[in-house]
C-alpha cells in the first residue's frame, strides 16, 4: 500500500543530505535554464532522436572529470541504468556472479541477459573466488567473459564489501568488476565522490553505477567507465535507446547538486551526516541494541517476524518517528528489520530519542 508524507521525524527517506528540499538548488536550477536553455519542459524524444540537447553532453563531461572516469552516460533512473547495463553487456556464453543480497534492479537486469548467472554469499570474498575458479574449470569457450557485481553500500543492510580485495581477485582471474554506488555517492569520498574513488579503485573497476535519487536528492542515474563502454551502451542498451530523455529541469538540478557537494556548504553537510552516523553508533552501543554493523547512512535493527516488526513500526510512528519496516520476502524470513536512514538534518536529540524509544519495544 502506498504511503503518504506525514509530519513525522524522518528516519526513512534516502535524502541523506537534505538536498531534495533545498530552495537554493531549486532556484539555481530554474535560473540556469532561463539563462542558458530557454523555456523547454520536455526532452521531445529519445536521445538518439531529438532529445540529446547540449546540457546532456555538458553534464556527462563534467561528471566524468569529477568521478575520474573516461566516459559517463546519463540514464533516466537507477533502475533503467541497471537494466541497460546487465541486459546488454553480458552475452550468451558469458557468466555473471552477483552478491546474494544485490538490489532487485540488478537482478532484473541480469534476468534479461543471455549470460549464465550464479550468486555468491553476501560479502564473502572466499566464496566469490571459489565460484570464479569453478567457472574457469567449466568454461569450454575461450571467448567467455565473467562479470562480478556488488554494491559499495547495500541498501537493506547498510554494510560494505571489501572492495579492495574484490578488485584484486577480479584482476587475478581477469574478471570484469561492476559496482553499484547508489548509497555511497554523496556520503563517502572527497565531496561525496563515492567509496570506489575514496579507495582509489576507479581505474580498476569496469563500471560504476550511480543514482541521483539518494544522497543527491534529485533524479536520474549515471554509468561510469571507459569511452568504449559509453559508446556501446548508447548503441545497444535498450533502456537507454527506447525511452524519452530526461527533461531539462532534471539535468539542470543534477548540475546544481554537483555544484553544491563541491562547495563548502556541501562539505559541511557531509560532515554533519557523518557526525550523526557516529552518534547513532554510539547510542546503539550505549543502549545495547542489535543492529547490523554499518558505517553508512543506513542502519538496520533485526526483529524477526513480519507481524512483530509491523507492530513496532506502528508504535514508533505513534511516538513521532517515520521508520520503515522491511518485511519478508523482501529480506529473508527471520531477518525482518526496521531500517533507519540517517540525514544531516537529524539532530543528536532526535537520534537519541528514536533509539531510546526503540529500546522500549525490542529489549
Amino acid at each position: 500500500m502506498l504511503g503518504e508524507n506525514r509530519n513525522l521525524t524522518d528516519f526513512s527517506s534516502n535524502d541523506y543530505l537534505g538536498v531534495s528540499k533545498s530552495k537554493e538548488i531549486f532556484k539555481n536550477a530554474h535560473q540556469y535554464l532561463l539563462d542558458n536553455n530557454g523555456v523547454q519542459n520536455g526532452a521531445t524524444g529519445s536521445r538518439l532522436l531529438s532529445g540529446n540537447y547540449s546540457l546532456y553532453s555538458l553534464i556527462e563531461k563534467d561528471l566524468s572529470v569529477f568521478h575520474n572516469a573516461e566516459g559517463a552516460l546519463l540514464f533516466n533512473s537507477g533502475y533503467n541504468a541497471n537494466l541497460g547495463v546487465f541486459s546488454s553487456i553480458p552475452q550468451r556464453g558469458d557468466y555473471i556472479l552477483y552478491d546474494e543480497l544485490i538490489h532487485a534492479s540488478i537482478r532484473d537486469g541480469i534476468q534479461l541477459s543471455n549470460a549464465r548467472q550464479f550468486k555468491f554469499k553476501h560479502n564473502d570474498v572466499s566464496h566469490l573466488e571459489e565460484r570464479i575458479l569453478f567457472i574457469k574449470t567449466e568454461i569450454k569457450n575461450n571467448d567467455s567473459v565473467i562479470y562480478v557485481v556488488t554494491e559499495s553500500v547495500f541498501s537493506m543492510d547498510g554494510d560494505t564489501p571489501d572492495l579492495k580485495e574484490m578488485v584484486e581477485i577480479c584482476e587475478k582471474y581477469q574478471v570484469f568488476f561492476i559496482v553499484d554506488e547508489a548509497h555511497s555517492v554523496g556520503v563517502f569520498g572527497k565531496n561525496g565522490c563515492g567509496l570506489v574513488q575514496e579507495l582509489g579503485l576507479e581505474k580498476r573497476v569496469f563500471a560504476r553505477i550511480i543514482t541521483f535519487g539518494k544522497a543527491l536528492g534529485c533524479h536520474g542515474a549515471l554509468v561510469l567507465g571507459s569511452r568504449a563502454l559509453q559508446k556501446y551502451l548508447v548503441n545497444f542498451s535498450r533502456s537507454f535507446i527506447y525511452t524519452t530523455g530526461l527533461p531539462p529541469h532534471a539535468l539542470s538540478t543534477i548540475k546544481q547538486v554537483y555544484k553544491f557537494i563541491r562547495s563548502g556548504s556541501g562539505a559541511k553537510s557531509i560532515k554533519n551526516l557523518h557526525e550523526n552516523i557516529d552518534h547513532f553508533q554510539n547510542e546503539i552501543d550505549r543502549l545495547q541494541l542489535d543492529f547490523i554493523n554499518s558505517n553508512s547512512a543506513i542502519h538496520c535493527c533485526i526483529v524477526s517476524g513480519n507481524e512483530r516488526i509491523k507492530s513496532i513500526a506502528k508504535k514508533m510512528e505513534y511516538n513521532g518517528f517515520d521508520i520503515k519496516p522491511i518485511l519478508s520476502p523482501t529480506v529473508p524470513e527471520g531477518k525482518e528489520r526496521l531500517r533507519f536512514c540517517l540525514h544531516n538534518y537529524n539532530t543528536k536529540k532526535e537520534i537519541t530519542q528514536v533509539l531510546e524509544s526503540l529500546a522500549t519495544f525490542v529489549i
